[in-house]
């Protein structure tokens, strides 16, 4: 009887970032498929994590094709056989499977998330290249859901560890007191853009278990004084609605290896008439603060219907031909 000398090593490799239970598919079909395609290996599946044991040369393979996998499990939203002997057969995983640079999230059911115009990209480059960036611009510009995609793709990317995402808790011809149940319930409302955006981004199940954990926060602005955040990539939406004292206590909350990215919409403010917007105040006084850009978007990086970029400029107008008749 012969005995190997060779020296066993182990790693774990985590798929949380994925549904591993579909991954796997019923009765973990799928990786009872791959311990075929690696029989040198003993590969040990609990939850989301797995551990490989073998060779290193061996798990170093492995882990190029099992990330090849994933990649591909998160661009289509599945994994079949024939898509991992794709992978198992290219140099260096499936072509199919090869994430573009201007991929920033490969979101549910095959969704990918880019930025698809000029000012979006100018937003998305600003945000690696700042630590704090406002992006202004009217509705349906996409910044907000940019900024998302952005968070999102930081906390895959293991550069911070959460992410928070609040707004102003201003109502927009509506009394919160009104509304039924705890705060909670009467803030959701208000919250909703934010939670549609990770939806799209995060598999369900792992997102309510980053909301559990609190790696996910999201919460109303007020929730975030005498805090300071750490470690996070911030979002403040809406910022318009926000007072000047509120912002200055906002923008003031930032840590170490922290991103904040402020974004709203100055033709949209729902504070009362005798209250300047915080947002029009801070692009204003920090606009040559180094660290800190602003980003405007416009018209046309509207990407919902066509009628949305129509009814932007027919408001234009009237604001416009107002403005001229106020100044004669």
């Amino acid at each position: 009887m012969s005995v190997s000398n060779e020296t066993m090593n182990e790693k774990i490799f985590s798929l949380e970032e994925i549904d591993y239970a579909r991954f796997w598919g019923s009765n973990d079909r799928m990786l009872d498929f791959v311990r075929l395609l690696f029989p040198k290996l003993k590969l040990i599946a609990r939850g989301e994590m797995l551990k490989a044991i073998g060779s290193e040369e061996d798990i170093a393979w492995f882990e190029g094709k099992l990330q090849a996998m994933m990649t591909y499990y998160d661009k289509f939203g599945r994994i079949t056989e024939n898509a991992i002997m794709g992978i198992m057969e290219s140099g260096g995983g499936s072509p199919e499977s090869e994430m573009s640079d201007e991929v920033l999230v490969h979101g549910r059911n095959g969704l990918l998330i880019k930025a698809r115009t000029p000012n979006q990209q100018r937003l998305v480059r600003s945000v690696y290249e700042h630590d704090m960036v406002f992006a202004i611009g009217p509705a349906g510009t996409g910044k907000t859901y940019t900024a998302v995609a952005m968070a999102v793709r930081a906390l895959k990317n293991k550069e911070i560890r959460r992410i928070i995402l609040t707004r102003p808790a201003v109502e927009a011809g509506e009394n919160l007191g009104f509304l039924p149940g705890d705060l909670r319930d009467k803030l959701d409302p208000y919250l909703q853009p934010l939670y549609d955006a990770l939806r799209d981004m995060i598999p369900q199940q792992k997102l309510l278990s980053y909301w559990e954990d609190n790696t996910i926060e999201i919460a109303p602005l007020a929730f975030m004084r005498g805090r300071t955040l750490d470690n996070a990539f911030v979002i403040l939406d809406e910022a318009q609605n926000a007072t000047s004292a509120q912002l200055k206590m906002f923008l003031t909350r930032m840590g170490r290896n922290a991103k904040f990215v402020i974004t709203g919409d100055l033709t949209q403010v729902d504070l009362p008439r005798n209250q300047q917007s915080g947002l029009l105040q801070a692009t204003q006084i920090l606009k040559d603060v180094k660290g800190i850009d602003i980003i405007q978007l416009d018209n046309s990086d509207v990407i919902r219907h066509r009628l949305v970029t129509d009814i932007i400029r027919a408001y234009d107008k009237v604001k416009s031909e107002e403005l001229k008749v106020k100044s004669e």
